[in-house]
């Protein structure tokens, strides 16, 4: 909140009172904490920007893009990942992205640069709500039904590469 941490006056954020507050969310916790970490300068902890990246990082981005992949894999495929035809050129694109954010990750945490490991996962969440929406599968169902197996068969693995990508950060 733009003050000095300091544990005698009590202004900090205790762990313990959070988890009793909020049970079941250390996971979104973690997540802020990771992202504001400080790697080469001081970072400031706010409960405003802790909410705001709550709602636009983890549940716009993040819970978006897998809700939507997973409604409308169990919307047209009752659950089953269909299989991958033809690849466009923006599919390689977005399949090359999925290749390259584990290698990234990994990186940034051997370096224990968590905060940039984290950037790294959400970059992937971000392509994939883009891939959808450039391709919109909703509309592209009516009439090419093998393009949107393929869209959903790529959306699908963005989906899993984001649940190893975030692991460390969220593994509830």
């Amino acid at each position: 909140e733009g003050q000095k941490l300091s544990t005698s006056r009590n202004w900090a954020v205790w762990g313990k009172d959070f988890i009793e507050d909020f049970p079941g969310q250390e996971d979104v916790l973690r997540y802020v904490l990771c992202a504001i970490s400080p790697e080469s300068k001081d970072s400031d902890f706010s409960w405003k920007d802790f909410q705001a990246r709550n709602n636009n990082e983890l549940g716009a981005i993040f819970g978006n893009f897998v809700n939507r992949t997973l409604v409308l894999t169990k919307k047209y495929y009752n659950g089953i990942s269909p299989e991958c035809g033809q690849l466009l050129e923006l599919d390689k694109e977005v399949i090359n992205a999925i290749e390259e954010t584990p290698k990234k990750v990994a990186k940034a945490i051997e370096s224990f640069r968590f905060r940039d490991a984290l950037s790294e996962a959400m970059k992937l969440a971000r392509a994939g709500n883009k891939y959808l929406a450039d391709n919109e599968p909703w509309k592209l169902v009516k009439t090419d039904a093998n393009r949107v197996e393929t869209i959903m068969s790529v959306a699908l693995e963005i989906t899993r590469q984001l649940s190893i990508a975030c692991m460390p950060f969220l593994p509830k």
